[in-house]
């Protein structure tokens, strides 16, 4: 009798092995390769964690969007031909610069751009009541400068540097006027904001 249970029991669990396996092997079968084909892999060297990754359209128009979480190689599959025909960009954000990888599609057919671009980020810092704006200008772009006092409200600055590579400005504020400043920065078609309270 007490073989004839552990009999059973062998039996009972080589039958929930073989299902599990069969399962699994299954699962495997439904594998589509077509579908694995169409998907472009994006890969870029030295991110880190908080970079940012988006695709675009030209009208600026976000496709998607993720924030990277481990830093070193990102790589990810993307079935890009799925999108109109039409031109799009990736965009990687990372502290200081923006690299942009461009390409089109065409009949589900994706082409690359084999020309990375990179735009540089303005850099703000403040000390005292000093505001300091650094940004490297490869391509000449301008960068205007707005200044808001009041979190926005009263501008007491503006100007718009040209035809430089490398841009350093330093604006001495009122010491008297303590509170909250908020700096606009335009340049290569992007707004950036910055908020510095003293």
């Amino acid at each position: 009798m007490k073989n004839r249970k552990t009999t059973i029991r062998k039996i009972l669990l080589t039958g929930a092995l073989l299902t599990a396996l069969i399962n699994n092997a299954t699962t495997n079968l439904y594998h589509n390769p077509v579908t694995d084909l169409k998907k472009t892999t994006f890969t870029v060297n030295n991110v880190k964690q908080g970079n940012k990754l988006t695709i675009k359209d030209l009208n600026g128009i976000i496709l998607y969007k993720e924030q990277i979480k481990d830093s070193g190689l990102y790589s990810k599959g993307f079935d890009l031909t799925s999108l109109p025909d039409g031109s799009y960009v990736f965009e990687l954000e990372k502290d200081f610069e923006i690299k942009s990888f461009h390409f089109t599609v065409n009949l589900n057919e994706v082409v690359f751009n084999k020309n990375e671009i990179t735009i540089y980020k303005p850099c703000v810092t403040s000390k005292n009541n000093y505001i300091y704006i650094s940004k490297l200008a490869l391509d000449n772009a301008p960068l205007d400068v707005k200044i808001y006092y009041q979190d926005g409200i009263e501008l007491i600055y503006s100007e718009s540097i040209k035809d430089t590579k490398v841009i350093e400005k330093a604006y001495k504020l009122d010491a008297n006027a303590k509170g909250k400043y908020k700096i606009v920065l335009k340049s290569n078609g992007r707004e950036y904001y910055e908020y510095i309270t003293f």
